[in-house]
């Protein structure tokens, strides 16, 4: 049995079929993933992501703790609630994690994945040593996701009038308190949404309002393909501690300057710039019948080989769709083999889908 999250029994209870998902007891779906991956392209639906990890971070060198501890750069924020995506690096440059990080009016407060935890919080207290920081993992909290283009809107209807009037003014990438609730205007799949954190014992209430009020209840299978159209990385898959930022398309999530910023990892990235990057992540569409699956094999004619990290059937645009590591000079074309035949594939940007629109 794996750990539960507080609405373990209401998922039973709704139908949902239960997997393990980094020591988990998750819903991969609750009848249909194909059809809860449309309800929140055209509509919205709630996901319950209460596995993954809050450390709240706190101290009067909790800024500089974390301009060590990040690829990116937490000086950025430099407005409350403002949000920041960054990768977790170790001292070859490998993620060992990637996360978002809030500005809070206590300090900061960090969103880890699930699977990572015990790894992640290893290695943010091992780096805290020297720094006067504290870290406070909020196991307390619950969190949900809502995605959808009517997220906002649905959810607003079933909250208190401040919650409500404190989503109508959230920015993109933004995510301030209201009580003893976080919200943030942040996701995992393209689409507008919120993300939800608040007390555990608050939790199945909630949850049961929203999915009485005709929200639909979504698991990690539409959470996949969803974040996999929009050119996610999903954290074991895409990316991991055996390679960098610059290789998983995340170069955009370095910050660079100031130069003397030390961060764990800056000397590793500077030395493979150095050296020349020898791959890149791209996306991959499938034109013919068949499914594209992670491990399988992709050739270049000319230049190489690499393989596929992320794949899956695309229900938005009813076609095969990857993510995959392939040599640098890789440009429009490759083939996959898929169960000993090889498939012409075209090559395209690493995102498929934003806002239920084809980008390809």
């Amino acid at each position: 049995m794996g750990q539960r999250t507080p609405l373990y029994d209401l998922h039973l209870a709704l139908g949902a079929k239960m997997v393990d998902f980094g020591g988990w007891d998750m819903p991969l779906h609750y009848g249909s993933q194909v059809e809860e991956h449309h309800e929140v392209r055209r509509d919205c639906g709630v996901f319950d992501v209460s596995h993954m990890t809050v450390v709240d971070i706190h101290g009067d060198q909790a800024k500089q703790y974390l301009q060590h501890l990040l690829a990116n750069d937490v000086e950025r924020l430099q407005e409350l609630g403002k949000a920041l995506y960054s990768s977790m690096l170790n001292t070859e440059g490998g993620v060992v994690d990637d996360l978002m990080v809030y500005l809070t009016d206590f300090g900061y407060r960090v969103v880890v994945n699930a699977a990572t935890r015990d790894k992640d919080l290893a290695w943010m207290n091992q780096q805290a040593e020297g720094f006067a920081v504290q870290l406070h993992e909020r196991s307390d909290l619950a969190m949900f996701a809502i995605q959808g283009p009517h997220a906002r809107e649905k959810t607003c209807e079933q909250v208190s009038q401040a919650c409500a009037a404190l989503i109508n003014q959230l920015l993109p990438f933004q995510g301030l308190p209201e009580g003893d609730w976080f919200i943030a205007r942040s996701g995992y799949t393209g689409e507008d949404g919120l993300e939800i954190m608040l007390p555990s014992d608050q939790a199945v209430a909630f949850f049961n309002d929203l999915v009485g009020a005709g929200i639909s209840p979504i698991g990690l299978g539409a959470r996949d393909t969803l974040r996999l159209e929009a050119g996610m990385n999903l954290y074991g898959q895409d990316m991991d501690e055996s390679v960098t930022p610059l290789a998983s398309n995340l170069a955009w999530s370095v910050a660079w300057e100031p130069a003397n910023r030390d961060f764990v990892g800056r000397k590793a990235l500077q030395q493979q710039l150095q050296r020349g990057i020898s791959t890149k992540l791209v996306g991959l569409v499938l034109e013919e019948r068949g499914v594209l699956r992670a491990h399988q094999v992709v050739r270049v004619d000319g230049v190489g080989e690499g393989e596929i990290t992320s794949g899956s059937f695309s229900p938005t645009l009813n076609k095969s769709i990857a993510l995959a590591r392939l040599p640098v000079a890789t440009c429009e074309r490759a083939e996959v083999e898929i169960r000993g035949k090889w498939y012409p594939v075209r090559v395209v940007k690493p995102a498929f889908v934003r806002h239920g629109k084809a980008l390809i």
